[in-house]
Formats: structure tokens, C-alpha cells, sequence
């Protein structure tokens, strides 16, 4: 009886990182039914100082499993990779039931500068991503979309970020009709970088 629930592992670890991929969404009202074409992407993104580190600090979503399990969010970080100046090579780490998980994506460019589409397969498939705010150094504020729902989410180079970088945050994600009662915070201790090969989603192979 191991079997079924360590198949459902992947979905659950999926649907709680919130990514964006359309599991378990509310129908948005029409007022937040932004396409992320409205969404300006960063003026003088320079990607390659994208690479490194960083901690999943917020995110604002309807999903309902993080309306439902907001108690139980994990410490989250990603690992960033820019492959041939271009593309995004990101994995991420959580833990779920004390172990911790990576998964891994590939984000390659679209149409236009800080705008990617996520390259995957099954439930990571035909996701838009813009890199909405950025300096590089100490944050970077990213949306993400499935069909016409979005989710917007904060990242950190540290745990922490200024209370300043949370208001620029807060005031995007109401851009898109969003709002405090879908915003999640993260817990800024717990962190792990690191899975063994039996707890890898890799979503960047055919």
C-alpha cells in the first residue's frame, strides 16, 4: 500500500509549492482576469545575474491547497542556472514529511526580454513566467501563468527582505487583482539545498 502514496508525493509537493500550474485554482473573478501580456517585465534585466540563490519569501495565488494547508508552508529555496545567456535552468528544494525534494525546470525565452515559458512535461507544461521586478542583488518579484489565472511570488537572495521590498510586492499583487487574503508568507528557517535520487522531479526531460 506504499506504492499509491508515494506517487501522490510529487502532485502534493506540485500543488504546494503553488507554481502557478493551474491545480486546484478558484475561478478568478472578472476583475482579476489579467493576462500576464499587462504585465511589464523588468526594464534592464540582465539575466546572467539572475544565477544563484534564492528563498521563496511570498507569494500571492488562489490556489486552494495553500488556502487550505497555509499552516503547514515549507521553507523554500531555488537554485538558478542560466544556460547559453538565455534560458533558466531552476531547481527547487522543500521538504515534505521531513524529507527534502527537488524539482527541476527549464524556463526558455519568449517573445520578448524577461518573458520565458516553462519547458516540461505532465503537469509542468505551458506555463508564461515574467520577471516583473528585479536588482539583481537582493530580490526579484516573478508572475506566473495557466491559463488566465496568475500567481505572483517574492524572491529573496536572503530569508528576509526590507519591509520596503514587501510593500513593492504587496502593491504588485494588486495589480492583478489579487490580495492580502490570497497572500502567503514563508517560513525564514528550515531551508535545504540538497535531494537524494529518489526524491527528484525532474520535469526537464521529454
Amino acid at each position: 500500500m506504499a506504492a499509491p502514496r508515494r506517487l501522490a508525493l510529487p502532485l502534493l509537493l506540485l500543488v504546494g509549492l503553488g507554481l502557478g500550474l493551474g491545480l486546484g485554482l478558484r475561478p478568478p473573478p472578472p476583475s482579476a482576469r489579467c493576462p500576464l501580456d499587462a504585465v511589464a517585465a523588468a526594464e534592464g534585466l540582465r539575466l546572467p545575474q539572475l544565477a544563484g540563490r534564492w528563498f521563496l519569501v511570498g507569494m500571492a495565488s488562489r490556489c486552494s491547497y495553500l488556502a487550505e494547508h497555509s499552516h503547514q508552508l515549507e521553507a523554500t529555496v531555488v537554485m538558478v542556472t542560466v544556460l547559453d545567456g538565455q534560458s533558466l535552468a531552476v531547481s527547487t528544494f522543500r521538504k515534505m514529511d521531513g524529507m527534502c525534494w527537488e524539482i527541476r525546470q527549464r524556463y526558455v525565452p519568449a517573445r520578448a526580454s524577461g518573458r520565458f515559458l516553462l519547458k516540461g512535461r505532465g503537469y509542468g507544461s505551458k506555463v508564461d513566467m515574467v520577471v516583473g521586478e528585479t536588482d539583481h542583488s537582493s530580490y526579484a518579484i516573478l508572475y506566473y501563468q495557466k491559463g488566465r489565472s496568475i500567481s505572483v511570488k517574492l524572491y529573496g537572495r536572503s530569508s528576509r527582505v526590507s519591509d520596503a521590498i514587501v510593500e513593492k510586492f504587496e502593491q504588485r499583487v494588486k495589480a492583478v487583482g489579487l490580495s492580502e487574503d490570497f497572500t502567503y508568507y514563508f517560513p525564514t528557517y528550515g531551508f535545504c539545498d540538497s535531494a537524494d535520487e529518489f526524491h527528484i522531479l525532474d520535469e526537464t526531460k521529454p
